[in-house]
């Protein structure tokens, strides 16, 4: 099959045409357009809990991880009409924008098709919608800790084991993931009854408080001169309109790695960044090996103190 050919397939019962199933999206390691639907497809059961009720955000990388890429929050003009929606607000949009038409990744043919699209990337808030389109508070709280070089993920297991301290403090349980890129993510799941407010003055208080703790080691300023050698820990994702990296996506670095989950014991004993470094089909044994260890963050029900 030549590299500019489609092919229509069924998935679940819907018709999409796939296109460039042989074109190199991660070039260091030849991985293929149809490499990465096959991982969205495989990690699916896993992933699409995490999406759903989401509004998406793709990150498309159309000529690959060495090309242009972009984001993009409306849902394609040319998006199947079955592909789910929801129109929120925008308020402040940098295109004059009134309202967004978010798509929602809520099955297997959604995130199929916007794989086909060489959506490397899926981003997604840290609140989701009601069944009538209506936002809700968030049901997640999350510290994303971001090494400043020459500092690695090896430091920043350092602080999530002070940052897990200080949670366990205030009686909630954090999940950590790595970022798929340089860093390590620990997320909170809530009862979705704080307010963006109290969920943002809390994270902010305790990145400010870790500072104070560990000063040679820890910043919460997001000024870029302040971190070299030391971690971010970057309580600003919690806004609600921000997002981020959503876990077992892939990510655009030179090779595929993801966005995965891993547990308390690997973050203590992480000694080398290779040793929290997971492609794609690491992310498939773990998943085989583990299930999905992200899975608490579904069930919320922890109360902001």
């Amino acid at each position: 099959m030549s590299p500019e050919q489609k092919v229509a397939v069924q998935v679940d019962g819907r018709t999409l045409t796939l296109s460039n199933l042989h074109k190199v999206l991660y070039p260091e390691v030849g991985f293929t357009k149809g490499e990465v639907i096959d991982y969205y497809t495989r990690i699916a059961p896993v992933l699409l809990p995490h999406l759903r009720d989401r509004p998406l955000t793709f990150k498309r990388y159309p000529d690959g991880v060495e090309g242009k890429f972009f984001f993009e929050k409306n849902a394609p003009s040319h998006a199947p009409e079955w592909v789910q929606r929801v129109t929120l607000p925008s308020p402040g949009s940098t295109k004059n924008r009134s309202t967004i038409s978010y798509a929602i990744v809520c099955d297997l043919p959604t995130l199929v098709w916007a794989a086909n699209l060489a959506t490397l990337e899926l981003h997604v808030p840290m609140w989701r919608v009601t069944a009538r389109g209506k936002p809700q508070n968030p049901d997640l709280l999350v510290f994303d800790l971001d090494p400043g070089p020459p500092a690695t993920i090896v430091e920043c297991c350092q602080v999530a084991q002070h940052v897990r301290l200080a949670l366990d403090h205030d009686g909630l349980t954090a999940y950590p993931k790595t970022s798929g890129s340089k860093g390590l993510q620990l997320y909170v799941p809530l009862d979705a009854k704080a307010s963006w407010e109290n969920v943002h003055a809390y994270a902010r208080a305790l990145a400010q408080q870790l500072e104070k703790k560990l000063p040679d080691l820890v910043v919460w300023n997001m000024k870029k001169e302040l971190r070299t050698g030391k971690v971010l820990v970057d309580w600003s994702q919690n806004n609600p309109a921000k997002t981020t990296i959503a876990v077992y996506s892939l990510r655009a670095r030179p090779t595929p790695t993801v966005s995965t989950p891993v547990t308390w014991h690997e973050v203590e004993a992480c000694r080398r960044p290779d040793d929290l470094r997971f492609t794609s089909a690491d992310a498939l044994d773990r998943v085989e090996e583990h299930g999905d260890l992200f899975e608490p963050c579904l069930d919320g029900g922890q109360r902001l103190p």
